[in-house]
């Protein structure tokens, strides 16, 4: 089994619910920064209870050069927190990024976007 054997990808049955949409915001952040926005859910909100939630999101950029950096995890709690982050990140040193999801029913999703 490789892992793209168990992501989830934009195709997949459910797709509204769990792909995350990823937001470019450059100088939209605090003193000019730039903000890479990562929701799921956003055009379907994504159930939030304990027994159906998404756990959590990662975020990774693929540098110019080819080389993928993890810029960090988002853990959230059932019942109490939205599947909605912001990183960070100077946009203009990466040609894409990617976000995975991981939903505790129906598992980890994917979406890539290009800069």
């Amino acid at each position: 089994m490789q892992f793209k054997d168990i992501l989830k990808s934009v195709e997949s049955e459910g797709k509204e619910k769990h792909v995350p949409v990823i937001e470019i915001g450059k100088g939209k952040g605090e003193g000019g920064v730039d903000i890479v926005h990562v929701v799921v859910g956003k055009e379907t909100p994504h159930p939030n209870t304990v027994e159906h939630h998404i756990a959590w999101i990662e975020l990774f950029g693929v540098k110019k050069d080819g080389q993928v950096i993890n810029l960090g995890r988002a853990v959230f709690a059932p019942a109490y927190t939205s599947p909605n982050v912001r990183f960070q990140v100077p946009v203009a040193e990466f040609k894409a990024f990617c976000a995975i999801a991981y939903c505790n029913i129906h598992g980890v999703w994917e979406n890539c976007l290009e800069v």
